[in-house]
């Protein structure tokens, strides 16, 4: 029998139990953020799916690029500013913006009063790597998992 649901109601998906895969002090940068991995639900392997929730006051993620995936991402409820190294850009409910593998570093930032939701999409590339532009961090995709060092090599 499959164990693999047909459909479900996204916002009933449970939350990923590690809040973020970022070392400290970076994790506690986007402690505000409650991402449930939608994709993961439905086992799909070649990209990945998330809902996310920022609370008031929260980042999304440190501003970062990826050497091989490409991200999208869909407001679906609140506000969010989508910063990026080419500056700032309010995103309202149905607004969508996409980040090809080496373009622009980006994050969003929930500067309102109330909850700002939105849908991730990214591809799992091997060999991919992130890059942080403002922060002393590196990120390696291996083996399905990130690895975590200082820009120097060294681990955190």
């Amino acid at each position: 029998m499959n164990t693999i649901p047909l459909a479900i109601n996204a916002p009933d998906a449970a939350p990923r139990t590690k809040p973020s895969l970022l070392p400290s002090p970076f994790a506690e940068m986007t402690a505000g953020r409650v991402k449930q991995p939608l994709g993961d639900i439905f086992g799909l392997g070649n990209f990945g799916v998330n809902r996310c929730t920022l609370a008031p006051g929260s980042i999304s993620a440190l501003l970062h690029r990826h050497t091989t995936q490409d991200e999208f991402i869909y407001l679906l409820a609140g506000e969010a500013v989508l910063v990026t190294d080419e500056g700032e850009m309010v995103l309202t409910p149905g607004m969508c913006a996409g980040f090809k593998a080496g373009g622009r570093a980006h994050r969003l930032e929930n500067r309102s009063t109330a909850e700002a939701v939105f849908l991730e999409i990214g591809d799992r590339s091997a060999g991919d790597t992130a890059i942080y532009p403002r922060d002393d961090l590196a990120a390696v995709f291996e083996h399905g998992n990130w690895r975590f060092t200082h820009k120097d090599g060294s681990p955190y």
